[in-house]
């Protein structure tokens, strides 16, 4: 399941910065390997400590983590939606990519000039939000005027209905307002899911702080979360210049005692890969066996037979039971058989719906 969160941001902003932080991920902890597909997309691992239990338990030949590709977007200007700059390849990457990463300049340093001469974060959010509504209502235009003559005749349903919906989002955007916050259900906007719009992935909005602003924020993270709270985002606080310090270091005890220091628990790259894997709307089931422990992504909501089939297409075709342990059960009694003695694992049918940390195991016959 190849999903992709592309970050964006104006130039100086600390967008850079973070990706390369993520590019070294692999020296900050156990577990975190990147690696290049093209110059601007790493393929990093999503840390989850339940992976690391079970492997603890089971002490397979070999563990398998979750991932997800983080694409580094560049080229954004003012007038990007009319092809400024690089804006017709950044805007067909962010068009490529299933969520977006969107950093903002949360901090003051005069040594690092801004694009625009002065540090506002919603300045900066907007003239990237802008561009990408101007894209969009360009495209839902050019769909109306496709749409528009066979709605109006009322012979095509489906026709009229697109035609309502898009008249709406096209309102919501003159408005200066992201279509996914259209008053519009989710059935509706699988009506114009072909439009690939710009503006309804989801976002997770990362303020890069300075070193004292890390665990409490500042003036310009509350007027992120202000601007915002309306979006239903998430808001992250990292420090970009953090980030790059602990990449420095290659020992893991002196990664821990920095990050101590600072009073924090975990690195900001952490938080930020966890944070991706929430916003693709993403969950975790395992598979546990001595030759293989393996995390495997599903979308939120797959009953057993999806998820069988992330694994082969013939395990969801010919489905016929899912084992299931809970994790908190698997580690309080400590193996698999224990688990079967104790009454905790269960037999589920095709319309079971995964839970968040289960672990599998697929009966199928083909």
């Amino acid at each position: 399941m190849a999903l992709q969160c592309g970050i964006v941001g104006l130039p100086n902003v600390g967008k850079s910065t973070l990706f390369n932080c993520l590019s070294n991920a692999k020296a900050q902890a156990a577990n975190f390997p990147f690696c290049t597909i093209e110059p601007n997309v790493g393929v990093i691992t999503v840390p989850d400590e339940r992976l690391t239990k079970l492997a603890e338990l089971v002490k397979p030949q070999k563990v398998v983590p979750n991932t997800i590709e983080i694409v580094d977007i560049a080229g954004l200007v003012k007038g990007a939606s009319q092809g400024e700059g690089l804006g017709n390849q950044f805007l067909g990457n962010i068009r490529a990519t299933n969520a977006i990463i969107h950093v903002l300049r949360c901090f003051d340093d005069g040594n690092v000039i801004h694009v625009d001469g002065s540090v506002d974060p919603i300045r900066d959010k907007e003239i990237i939000d802008t561009e990408l509504q101007l894209k969009d209502l360009e495209t839902v235009t050019k769909r109306i005027q496709k749409v528009e003559k066979t709605a109006k005749t009322g012979t095509d349903k489906d026709a009229k209905k697109t035609f309502e919906i898009l008249s709406v989002v096209k309102s919501h955007l003159e408005a200066g307002k992201s279509a996914r916050t259209a008053p519009i259900t989710i059935e509706d906007f699988e009506f114009i899911e072909d439009l690939s719009l710009l503006t309804v992935k989801p976002v997770l909005y990362v303020c890069n702080v300075d070193e004292a602003s890390v665990n409490t924020g500042n003036k310009y993270v509350d007027l992120v979360k202000e601007s915002v709270k309306d979006e239903n985002a998430e808001v992250l606080i990292i420090s970009a210049k953090i980030e790059s310090e602990i990449a420095e270091l290659e020992d893991y005890e002196e990664r821990q005692m920095f990050l101590a220091d600072l009073g924090l628990t975990e690195s900001g790259v952490a938080k930020l890969i966890r944070a991706a894997y929430r916003l693709l709307n993403l969950s975790t089931y395992f598979t546990a066996g001595v030759q293989e422990v393996r995390a495997w992504t599903i979308t939120q909501g797959f009953t057993a037979p999806q998820a069988a089939g992330v694994i082969h297409s013939d395990f969801e075709k010919g489905f016929i039971r899912a084992e299931v342990i809970k994790y908190q059960d698997f580690v309080t009694l400590g193996s698999e058989n224990a688990c079967k003695e104790a009454g905790k694992l269960g037999v589920e049918g095709k319309t079971y719906i995964v839970e968040d940390g289960d672990i599998m195991h697929f009966r199928f016959n083909v």
